[in-house]
């Protein structure tokens, strides 16, 4: 059982940055992506951001496009989710799960791992 180990969240103000890792226990498991999700309080999960792991391409949610980008470590298999310009309403707790199986871009179809989560705040 693959497990996955979120870092990097805390408290940062309106318009900071952060840098979450997503580090998984075995490097070299299979899989077609690796995704970030979040989910604040009294909201449904939703979708932030994927990489697809034999091409590096990226797909992103809408409210993050332009502000966030993921990207991996091809040596060790880590997944970052840089966070730029962040605004309050990006508060949330963030997780990162990995994709083993077919999907839907955008949902979190398909992806079967999932870590423990990070919370993220950001202040006004």
């Amino acid at each position: 059982q693959v497990q996955l180990v979120e870092s990097g969240g805390g408290l940062v103000q309106a318009g900071g940055s952060l840098r979450l890792s997503c580090a998984a226990s075995e490097r070299s498991f299979s899989r077609l992506g690796m995704g970030w999700f979040r989910q604040a309080p009294g909201k449904e999960r939703e979708f932030v951001g994927q990489i697809y792991w034999s091409t590096g391409s990226t797909y992103y949610a809408g409210s993050v496009r332009g502000r966030f980008t993921i990207s991996r470590d091809n040596a060790d298999g880590t997944v970052y989710l840089q966070m730029n310009s962040l605004k309050p309403e990006d508060t949330a707790v963030y997780y990162c799960a990995a994709r083993t199986r077919a999907g839907v871009q955008g949902t979190a179809i398909g992806f079967d791992y999932w870590g423990q989560g990070t919370q993220v705040t950001v202040s006004t």
